[in-house]
């Protein structure tokens, strides 16, 4: 039987968005999802774990929300 952690399940996608935005810059969950061929559900759950290490910003743009990697 395989055993399903939160780590194996976020985090591996939580890499996937993590190279999406390295390479397309911002982004909207739309286009994260596109880019990435994730499910919304597993983009903010991707989002959440990479925003627990500090590792992206988040900021409004009208009335969408834009996600980009943490500037270091």
């Amino acid at each position: 039987m395989t055993e399903t952690t939160v780590e194996s399940i976020f985090g591996s996608k939580a890499g996937l968005v993590w190279d999406a935005l390295n390479e397309n810059g911002p982004s909207t969950i739309t286009e994260i999802m596109k880019a990435t061929s994730l499910r919304r559900e597993d983009v903010y759950g991707a989002l959440g774990w990479l925003g627990r290490e500090n590792k992206i910003a988040v900021e409004m743009r009208g009335r969408a929300r834009v996600f980009s990697l943490q500037a270091w």
